[in-house]
């Protein structure tokens, strides 16, 4: 499983990141992308459902976290 954890990112949306973790992982690699950003959280959602990938969301206090395989 890859970890990714935008919360840090500060010079531009925490979705960039996201997506580019996303773009780079192999069929079947497994991604725990955590940001702190609602609307970033929203929108990779938004994208992951319009590619066909199923994932878990967890909620951790101000940690949002989405779990899903490519």
């Amino acid at each position: 499983m890859k970890s990714i954890n935008t919360c840090h990112c500060t010079q531009y949306s925490q979705l960039i990141p996201a997506i580019i973790a996303w773009c780079e992982a192999i069929p079947g690699e497994t991604l725990h992308i955590t940001l702190s950003d609602r609307q970033a959280f929203k929108d990779l959602k938004e994208f992951l459902g319009e590619q066909n990938t199923g994932f878990r969301e967890i909620y951790d206090g101000e940690r949002l976290i989405l779990q899903f395989t490519k």
